[in-house]
């Protein structure tokens, strides 16, 4: 992983923390197939989205989400960020609960899972 990946200000001990903060594919689509509504955040970098993203998502990446987050993003806002694995959207839901957002949820696996357990016909990589 190249440092355009890493956002160096949480330390490990605070993403364990929200490790548990979680949704499965399963339960986001089930969410979204209500029509609730969600900010589905995708913090990947654009190389990653322009191979698959989820329709109704945003591109926030991981790279430029300390400046662009919290501009873009309301703490009011149901929020479900997601990577290719889930790792990187933790770090981010750890900035988003550092600056007070409670509503923040990752997405467990991240694209990944989303293309295994929702839509196979989804191009993995």
């Amino acid at each position: 992983m190249d440092e355009n990946h890493c956002i160096p200000f949480m330390p490990n001990d605070v993403i364990l923390v929200f490790q548990f903060m979680n949704i499965t594919p399963i339960e986001l689509k089930a969410r979204l197939d209500k029509g609730e509504t969600v900010r589905l955040i995708d913090v990947r970098e654009a190389d990653e989205w322009a191979v698959a993203h989820l329709p109704q998502a945003e591109l926030i990446p991981l790279s430029q989400f300390q400046q662009r987050a919290t501009q873009a993003l309301s703490p009011d806002d149901d929020i479900v960020l997601y990577c290719h694995h889930g790792m990187r959207s933790a770090r981010a839901q750890g900035y988003l609960k550092a600056q007070g957002y409670d509503q923040v949820l990752n997405l467990t696996g991240g694209i990944d899972a989303w293309a295994v357990q929702v839509d196979p016909t989804m191009k993995r990589y």
